[in-house]
């Protein structure tokens, strides 16, 4: 049964809470069944499995997995090696779930990092990974422009000894936003991506061009610009050594004037923030 997300929130928001809480269940259900021999290829299809089975019949990207020093994109140049592979979990391993479901019009995007059995690397970079949630909101709200607040995080990156791995994704985007997305019974996907999603997100490049801001958070020039108001999935992620790191979840960004109402996040009671919680 989903947990239920804060009735104080505007119905839209608990819309978005809802299915960013569904997936992370799903995270969780899924690590608590990996073991030595699982592949990338069926780790993902049993986050599939778990959402259809809870009525998900859409998608902005299919669930990814990726296994040891994949989940540090070691050696990827193109976008293909992203997906899903036939390397096997081992012992000790680290291990990474991505998926991002539309569930009732609304969408999530989350990443749930992970090992079999102890990995004192990877622990260290989730540690490491709270600051730049906080840094991230902080700057945020002051309204710093996308661009510098990425290069920001960089730079907190490497004062902690990671690489910036994010730098890999395609455009080397830390997060990019979400939108509503209509329903519809056949929900066709291409290379991974829900056509649906990828029309919105199309969109909002187009009227973000017309109006100087992108949908897309990155290094580059067309992020040099504030906060556009709406929800970002944002994945700081962290790179030590063939080990990989992140987290991923919905960001809200408002035209309030009162700074904690200016951005948010979604949830305070995500896995990694608990698990911050209690280690401290």
């Amino acid at each position: 049964m989903t947990t239920a997300v804060s009735s104080e929130l505007p119905t839209e928001l608990r819309g978005f809470g809802k299915v960013q809480r569904l997936a992370y269940e799903c995270a969780e259900a899924v690590a608590a069944r990996l073991e030595p021999g699982v592949t990338e290829r069926e780790a993902a299809r049993m986050q599939r499995e778990w959402l259809r089975e809870r009525r998900v019949r859409d998608w902005f990207h299919l669930p990814f997995a990726w296994f040891g020093d994949r989940t540090a994109f070691v050696n990827f140049r193109i976008p293909l090696q992203f997906f899903p592979t036939d390397r096997e979990l081992e012992p000790g391993m680290p291990f990474i779930l991505d998926m991002a479901p539309v569930f009732e019009g609304y969408t999530a995007d989350i990443g749930y990092s992970g090992s079999l059995g102890v990995n004192p690397v990877q622990d260290r970079l989730m540690a490491d990974l709270e600051a730049h949630r906080e840094l991230i909101l902080r700057e945020v709200r002051e309204r710093r422009p996308l661009r510098e607040i990425y290069e920001d995080v960089e730079r907190l990156m490497v004062r902690q000894g990671y690489a910036n791995r994010h730098r890999a994704y395609p455009f080397g985007v830390i997060a990019h936003k979400v939108d509503r997305v209509r329903e519809r019974r056949f929900a066709p996907h291409v290379f991974g991506f829900g056509t649906q999603s990828l029309k919105g997100l199309a969109s909002d490049a187009l009227h973000g061009h017309r109006e100087g801001w992108s949908p897309l958070w990155s290094p580059y020039r067309f992020s040099d610009h504030p906060p556009k108001p709406g929800l970002w999935a944002v994945e700081p992620h962290l790179g030590f050594r063939g080990t990989g790191a992140k987290f991923e979840e919905l960001l809200v960004v408002t035209d309030s004037k009162d700074p904690e109402q200016s951005a948010f996040w979604l949830d305070d009671e995500l896995p990694h923030v608990r698990r911050w919680a209690e280690e401290k």
